[in-house]
């Protein structure tokens, strides 16, 4: 419930966040209330210079830790969300330049008194008074490179989360798991550089974190299946595995030794990633793979035992047709009013097909595309014949015949035309739909674009609420999991859908 609240609750994240932040500097305030400054106060008697408790240590502490605290809360909450919705640039690049002059003279200032026994160890007060402001402009620019590297991974973390689907049903390498762990391994270096660990620490997570996700991925997504199809297929993987981390201990050293300047660290750190990749992240991606696998026999055994497949195609079919009925008749009654006999029989002719059409091949788990797109086209022809005469109703269709012998679930398409004729056309009103549809390799490319109009009262499916859109959304799920991506946008004037979906 927690993530669901972070991802559509912007809010909840919020509250989260002041909390946390507020949390720290009372722990903070009340540590520093309650600690010894026995490493300050040496300092001063080396130097022996007076040390007064409240002016050299508690007061530029408490305030110290109070500007940061404000600092964080102006720039996370007000002029962060602004850069990252490009609203008000101006002003908040203005207000971070602020913050960081705010903290660089402040601190400067404090530092004066926190930091009294350096005047002793320069020439003049002008050099002591130099080296602080130096030293505290440079703090001032790591905090703010600090929250910068924080909005970031929060940014980050939040896109990644709240689109962790679509990826990884348009890059089939990426799992949910590795989405995840890359989070983490964010959350973790920044906790890092909080902490000001040691650069070496810093070097060596840095790299074997992300070379551990990479390692997983690729076995998830080509070493394990690949493995699978053999006589020992573990033995298979392990081998594979191996040879692939061989071979990564040149590249991964020289990118310890680019960052380290140091040789003897940067291969010892490819050595140890080697290692530690093929003791704990192989076995892991494993374990993993195989746990995914008897979870996805398991539900495939339950829904089979309990005749869930047939019974939701069926359901939602039986769902189909008489909603289909109903817009027919209405068009079909609607026809027959502008009392022109060819029009009608024309009509009548081509609900016949698209009938004939559903009780057949509409039971089939398959039927060739260029069945479905003939289907397609008749719906349109039949909707064309109530609204061609106006001349504020614009229709384009662009649907490119397919080559090839190309399978396709039946009733997949149609949904979406539907709903943009029961949505998109007003003979009173301008209106227009455009459909494309066009095919590249073994892909499928499909847009409609149409108008929005509220029904009359006098229609009688004003009320109804449809359920094309909700099954077929259903439909690809089961039929298509990992190889379709389906995109629906509406405004307050326009419904826009696009449908990629790979076909074989």
């Amino acid at each position: 419930m927690a993530m669901k609240d972070l991802l559509h609750k912007p809010g909840f994240l919020n509250k989260v966040e002041f909390w946390t932040a507020t949390s720290i500097f009372v722990i903070a305030a009340f540590f520093l209330s309650a600690d010894a400054p026995g490493p300050t106060k040496r300092l001063f008697e080396e130097a022996r210079t007076p040390f007064y408790y409240y002016s050299d240590y508690f007061f530029p502490q408490l305030i110290k830790y109070t500007l940061v605290y404000l600092a964080f809360l102006l720039l996370n909450f007000k002029v962060v969300p602004h850069l990252i919705r490009k609203e008000e640039k101006l002003r908040s690049v203005l207000a971070v330049v602020a913050v960081f002059l705010v903290i660089w003279l402040v601190f400067g200032v404090l530092d004066t008194y926190a930091k009294n026994y350096l005047f002793s160890r320069f020439p003049t007060e002008d050099d002591t008074y130099d080296y602080i402001f130096q030293e505290t402009a440079f703090l001032a620019f790591r905090l703010l490179l600090l929250l910068g590297f924080y909005s970031f991974i929060k940014y980050t973390a939040l896109y990644l989360l709240a689109n962790s689907e679509t990826i990884e049903s348009r890059y089939r390498i990426i799992t949910r798991d590795a989405l995840a762990a890359f989070v983490l391994w964010m959350v973790s270096m920044f906790l890092l550089l909080v902490a000001d660990a040691d650069g070496e620490l810093l070097i060596g997570w840095g790299v074997l974190a992300p070379f551990g996700i990479m390692l997983y991925c690729f076995a998830f997504y080509y070493l394990i299946p690949l493995a699978m199809s053999r006589r020992k297929p573990l033995k298979a993987y392990l081998w594979r595995v191996a040879l692939v981390l061989v071979v990564s201990i040149l590249p991964v050293g020289v990118i310890g030794l680019l960052i380290s300047h140091d040789e003897e660290y940067g291969f010892g750190l490819a050595v140890f990633n080697a290692s530690f990749q093929f003791l704990i992240t192989a076995p892991l991606a494993w374990v993993l793979y195989k746990r995914q696998m008897q979870g996805q026999a398991e539900v495939f055994t339950l829904k089979k035992e309990l005749g869930q497949s047939t019974a939701s195609f069926d359901f939602l079919r039986s769902q189909i047709n008489p909603h289909f009925l109903f817009n027919a008749l209405n068009t079909i009654y609607g026809t027959a009013i502008q009392e022109n006999a060819e029009r009608t029989s024309e009509g009548i002719e081509k609900l016949g097909n698209m009938m004939r059409f559903m009780l057949q091949e509409n039971m089939q788990e398959r039927i060739s595309l260029a069945r479905e797109i003939e289907y397609l086209q008749n719906y349109i022809s039949f909707q064309r014949l109530r609204t061609d005469p106006s001349p504020n109703v614009e229709i384009k269709a662009q649907i490119e015949q397919p080559v090839g012998m190309v399978q396709i679930s039946p009733m997949l398409l149609i949904p979406f035309v539907e709903n943009a004729f029961k949505h998109g056309i007003s003979l009173r009103e301008p209106s227009h739909i455009y459909i494309t549809l066009e095919m590249k390799e073994k892909t499928l490319y499909f847009d409609v674009h149409n108008s929005k109009h509220l029904k009359q009262g006098t229609d009688p499916e004003r009320d109804k609420s449809g359920i094309g859109l909700a099954n077929v959304r259903q439909r690809l799920q089961l039929l298509y999991p990992h190889k379709h991506e389906l995109i629906i946008r509406e405004t307050g004037k326009e419904f826009f859908i696009h449908l990629t979906l790979q076909l074989s």
